[in-house]
């Protein structure tokens, strides 16, 4: 029964991902968001992006979403850094070691 209900959060998170990609394209051809002032709304990383945060809230599973997350993250490093400015020389060692610590203590249990 589980299995059902994982593929039922599946298909409801992919179809609300399709709706809303598909909504994000009509509406870019009617208002092109690059003309007022918005093109980062239709970059194809941000897709990626949108993608996850709609698997993370329709997903009662949180693997695909935080997958898509990171690959968000390694997609948009030079972003992320800029962002971060100095303080990136010490906060993206530290979430690494972070994360990868969790990652350990998750997978020997």
């Amino acid at each position: 029964m589980a299995v059902a209900k994982n593929n039922k959060d599946t298909y409801k998170a992919t179809a609300v991902t399709l709706i809303v990609l598909g909504i994000l394209y009509l509406f870019d051809k009617f208002i092109h968001f690059s003309s007022i002032g918005l093109p980062w709304v239709m970059n194809k990383d941000n897709i990626l992006l949108y993608t996850a945060i709609i698997f993370l809230f329709l997903k009662r599973d949180k693997s695909v979403g935080l997958v898509l997350v990171g690959l968000w993250l390694v997609m948009n490093i030079n972003l992320i850094i800029a962002l971060l400015g100095s303080m990136s020389a010490y906060l993206l060692p530290i979430a690494l070691l972070v994360v990868g610590g969790i990652l350990y203590l998750v997978s020997t249990r």
